[in-house]
């Protein structure tokens, strides 16, 4: 399949950055002189995505690392009867296909932008260049990839249990984990989630998560603010569905 790289030259706009989307804001690369820094924000491809658009199918060979500079996406697989299993969803400042760049495999799952997204595309020989030859970029990789085997584990006991309540209530507590900030009220998923996209992540019905949300949300357990964003309240909490 081809890469969504050259299918998608002449298709997306190459606009400036601004100031505050500048890849040397990108804790990532706060290893790198301002030489570096400004050497890679001339040398990345920067790419716009629309919602629902396709950044990187399964089974791609990337020779790029991608770093999103503004929007979110979603890391998802396919079953063989097409359904959507969510693996993980990457917000500003976080990066992948990095990976590709290591072994030369292919990319393990499909990741499509949840809204309009800005992604900037560093190519394999700058990787090269710019993070395995510097240390402090080269330890803060590692230190993502080691958080990103934790959240697969994470995932694993997640699907390991039989129950569809705990597995629901498992990928919102998680979710607090991930994007969650935390005032008097508890914890904000500052992450737009549909019942679909939990029904993804927890491998049930979407019926199902629209009947347990309803049922925690009559709880007092969670609210839902401005019909998108959840908010999980101190009674969630107070149960104790260890991950």
């Amino acid at each position: 399949m081809k890469s969504m790289v050259s299918t998608m030259k002449g298709h997306c706009p190459n606009h400036k950055t601004s100031a505050q989307a500048s890849i040397r804001s990108i804790p990532f690369f706060s290893g790198l002189s301002n030489d570096d820094a400004e050497m890679i924000e001339q040398l990345v491809i920067k790419k716009h995505f629309s919602k629902g658009q396709v950044v990187l199918f399964e089974e791609d060979t990337s020779n790029y690392m991608y770093i999103i500079i503004s929007g979110k996406v979603r890391v998802v697989q396919h079953s063989n009867d097409g359904k959507e299993r969510i693996l993980a969803m990457h917000k500003r400042g976080d990066y992948f296909g990095e990976l590709a760049l290591f072994d030369g495999k292919t990319s393990p799952a499909t990741v499509i932008a949840i809204e309009e997204s800005e992604i900037s595309l560093l190519s394999k020989s700058d990787f090269d260049r710019f993070v395995l030859n510097n240390d402090k970029v080269l330890f803060q990789l590692l230190s993502t990839l080691c958080m990103r085997l934790r959240e697969s584990w994470v995932m694993l006991k997640i699907m390991s249990f039989a129950d569809a309540e705990q597995r629901v209530r498992a990928v919102l507590k998680n979710m607090g984990k991930l994007y969650g900030v935390s005032d008097q009220r508890g914890v904000l998923v500052a992450l737009k989630l549909t019942h679909k996209d939990i029904a993804s992540y927890a491998s049930v019905s979407r019926e199902t998560v629209s009947r347990l949300i309803s049922r925690l949300t009559k709880n007092g357990e969670i609210e839902i603010l401005d019909h998108k964003y959840i908010l999980i309240k101190s009674a969630f909490l107070k149960k104790h569905h260890s991950l």
